[in-house]
């Protein structure tokens, strides 16, 4: 399974929302950028270790916990998209 960002950034996105911190704020906790949060969670950019880094310990959690959740999702992407039918060969880049 290779890693996807664009997963990473929506990700991301859904523990801000669950926080219900704007970007606004996340990014001031982070210390980074509000417009870089705004690429990375629309998967425009790649966030590099150290930003997620900082963006984990923003949202008070640790970085191996991002990655679990990226990884279950894209094992989701995997699961529906053979349920269905619809592994093409441009779902099967997003989920390998």
């Amino acid at each position: 399974m290779d890693y996807d960002y664009r997963i990473t950034g929506r990700t991301l996105q859904k523990l801000r929302r669950e926080r219900k911190l704007t970007q606004e704020v996340l990014s001031g906790l982070a210390g980074i950028s509000r417009s870089h949060l705004a690429e990375i969670e629309t998967g425009r950019t790649q966030a590099n270790v150290e930003t997620l880094w900082k963006l984990c310990a923003a949202l008070g959690l640790p970085l191996s916990e991002l990655f679990r959740r990226v990884e279950e999702c894209l094992g989701w992407h995997r699961v529906i998209a053979e349920d269905l039918g619809l592994m093409t060969d441009s779902v099967r880049q997003l989920v390998r």
